[in-house]
C-alpha cells in the first residue's frame, strides 16, 4: 500500500504552497503526458487564460484546441468535438494533480480553479499552489497552516472526491454549452479521467494492480456527481495473463477524429480489439 512520504528536511519549515509545488513537479517528471506549470501567480495575461473567468477564456481555449486536432491530424473538427476534447485534457491534468498527490503521499490538494489556466499557445497548464490540503494525522504536514486532517483513509478519499468536484464543477459550468452534452456525460467524463490518470501513474510506477484498486477505492460505484464507479474488470491474453480493462462512462470523442483507433476503454472499443491490441 501507498504511504504518506516523510517530510525531508529541506521540507520541514516549509508552508502547503512549497509542499504542493515539490508534489505537483514530482508528478510531472514521472508522468511524461502531463503539460504542467508550477507559477507562483501574477498577471499571466489574455494567452493564458483561466476557463471560469469569462466566456472570451472558454472560447480562446477550444479555438486553441481545434487548430492543434488540425495541425496534428489534418481534420477539422466541429467545434462541440474540439470542446470535449480540450475539456478531456484539462479534466485528465487536474485529475491526475489531485489524485496523484492522493496515491504517492496520501494528501489531497485543494486547487481552485482560478489556480489553473491554459497556455493556448502550446497546451500546457499553468498552476498556482494553493494553500489548502488534507491528510491523515499522522502526516507530519499536519503542523502547517492551511492543513485540514482527516480520521482515516476512506475520508481521505472522500475529501479527493470532494475537491475534484468542487474544482470542475464551474468548469463544466463554463465549457458545457460548447461541448453540447448533458450533465451525466460531463460528469462521467470527469469520473474516467479521475480514475484512468491514478491508473496511468501506477503503470508508470510498475505498480498497476495497486492503482487499480487505489482506482476503485476512489470510486467504488456512483457517487454523486459521479454517475458511475471505476468498474475495473479483466482480460485474459491467449498466454494466460490477466490485463484490466474499464469502460468509459463518458466519451472524450476521439473516435470522430480517428473513427479506427477509437480508445481502448472506449464504448465503442469491443473486448476482441481490446485483446487484440493487448497482443492476446
Amino acid at each position: 500500500m501507498t504511504v504518506a512520504l516523510d517530510l525531508a528536511p529541506a521540507e520541514a519549515d516549509t508552508d502547503v504552497p512549497g509542499l504542493l509545488a515539490l508534489s505537483y513537479r514530482r508528478l510531472t517528471s514521472l508522468c511524461e503526458p502531463l503539460s504542467v506549470r508550477v507559477t507562483h501567480g501574477g498577471r499571466p495575461g489574455p494567452l493564458r487564460p483561466c476557463l471560469v473567468e469569462g466566456q472570451e477564456g472558454v472560447e480562446a481555449f477550444v479555438d486553441a484546441e481545434a487548430a492543434r486536432i488540425q495541425n496534428r491530424y489534418g481534420h477539422t473538427a466541429p467545434r462541440h468535438v474540439a470542446a470535449s476534447r480540450a475539456l478531456h485534457d484539462y479534466a485528465w491534468s487536474v485529475g491526475l494533480l489531485m489524485g496523484g498527490v492522493w496515491y504517492l503521499e496520501r494528501r489531497v490538494p485543494r486547487i481552485a480553479p482560478e489556480d489553473v489556466r491554459v497556455d493556448l499557445a502550446s497546451g500546457a497548464f499553468d498552476i498556482t499552489p494553493g494553500a489548502r490540503l488534507a491528510c491523515l494525522p499522522d502526516d507530519p504536514a499536519v503542523a502547517l497552516s492551511g492543513v485540514l486532517p482527516v480520521a482515516q483513509e476512506e475520508a481521505l478519499r472522500g475529501e479527493l472526491r470532494q475537491a475534484v468536484a468542487a474544482h470542475m464543477g464551474p468548469v463544466l459550468d463554463a465549457i458545457g454549452p460548447y461541448a453540447r452534452r448533458g450533465s451525466r456525460a460531463l460528469w462521467g467524463m470527469v469520473a474516467d479521467d479521475l480514475v484512468s490518470g491514478i491508473w496511468y501513474l501506477g503503470r508508470v510506477l510498475g505498480e498497476e494492480a495497486t492503482a487499480v484498486r487505489a482506482a476503485t477505492d476512489v470510486l467504488r460505484s456512483a457517487l454523486p456527481p459521479f454517475p458511475g464507479g471505476a468498474g475495473f474488470r479483466r482480460l485474459r491474453t491467449a498466454d494466460g495473463h490477466e490485463h484490466p480493462t474499464r469502460t468509459r462512462t463518458g466519451c472524450c470523442l476521439y473516435y470522430t477524429i480517428r473513427p479506427d483507433e477509437a480508445c481502448s476503454t472506449c464504448p465503442r472499443t469491443c473486448d476482441a480489439e481490446r485483446l487484440r491490441r493487448l497482443g492476446g
